[in-house]
């Protein structure tokens, strides 16, 4: 959800001194990894997404508020068990939401601008896609709200999983041990990031990684494979339009030359990177 961004991006002036942290220390012990042109689109690109975001936040809260005044039940935050309740629910939404992302192309135009980064650390946190609203990604928590879960606690709830996410963006960070059997860690999310053909479409959690565990979507980070970031055919650009835009311009070529409109919804909801003589594999060109 677009607005469900914005409370990471408002923290971005401590978010940007973190990333700034992360880098002197990483330059001081001899690791990470550190960009610091592509940190600072990753800056230009939050900007955006904060500014674009709040255009689009007031009509999609009034949405999520309509359809809590349709909603089946009410589940009142005062009984015990409806936050533990409404923390997993919430979880499950976002790991179907995060895993279409990287499945369905209309999806991924967006959220390939988070994946876009070569240099994996603390500022690709916030470099997220303009067009979530664009995409609809927001109807996949829709079911929380009609369910009975009031739409300010639905925004909280999954607020506190993108914040938490902030600090799994890392590689200063080693394994966790029995941590990392229950929670999503940065080596978890290392893995996620990777383009390598080992870790694509891998451990889609958000603050839990159990659901990746339960739907066969986890892969652990190998020593032996080191984690190549960025989409499989490197976006080499520093301007932020272009990598927010990047797909979308690409999906409009092939949408444009597809000889029928079976094949452009392919191109446009099937996996990315769909090609006609090549209907089930992805193609490296965009992936």
């Amino acid at each position: 959800m677009q607005t469900l961004e914005l409370p990471l991006v408002g923290l971005l002036p401590l978010l940007v001194l973190l990333a700034g942290v992360e880098a002197w220390l990483g330059r001081h012990l001899g690791r990470g990894n550190f960009d610091w042109r592509e940190s600072a689109a990753s800056l230009a690109i939050a900007l955006g997404q904060r500014a674009l975001g709040l255009v689009t936040a007031g009509l999609i809260g009034s949405a999520f508020f309509w359809i809590w005044d349709h909603r089946l039940f009410t589940i009142p935050l005062d009984n015990a068990w409806a936050p533990p309740l409404l923390f997993l629910a919430s979880e499950l939404c976002y790991y179907g939401q995060h895993r279409v992302s990287h499945e369905s192309r209309w999806f991924w135009a967006s959220h390939a601008v988070h994946h876009s980064v070569r240099h994996f650390n603390f500022s690709a946190a916030y470099r997220l896609g303009w067009t979530a609203a664009v995409t609809g990604a927001g109807v996949f928590f829709v079911p929380l709200v009609l369910l009975g879960f009031h739409p300010v606690a639905v925004a909280a709830v999954l607020a506190l999983n993108l914040t938490y996410q902030f600090w799994l963006h890392t590689e200063l960070v080693p394994k966790l041990g029995a941590f990392e059997w229950l929670f999503n860690t940065p080596s978890h999310h290392r893995v996620h990031h990777a383009s390598n053909l080992e870790y694509l479409d891998a451990n889609y959690g958000g603050v839990l990684i159990v659901f990746d565990r339960l739907f066969g979507t986890f892969v652990e980070e190998r020593v032996d494979v080191p984690c190549r970031y960025g989409l499989v055919k490197p976006l080499d650009s520093y301007n932020p339009i272009r990598i927010a835009f990047h797909e979308w311009l690409a999906m409009a070529n092939d949408l444009y030359t597809a000889a029928s409109w079976r094949e452009r919804a392919r191109y446009a909801f099937g996996p990315p990177g769909w090609r006609s003589e090549c209907m089930t594999e992805r193609h490296p060109s965009t992936r």
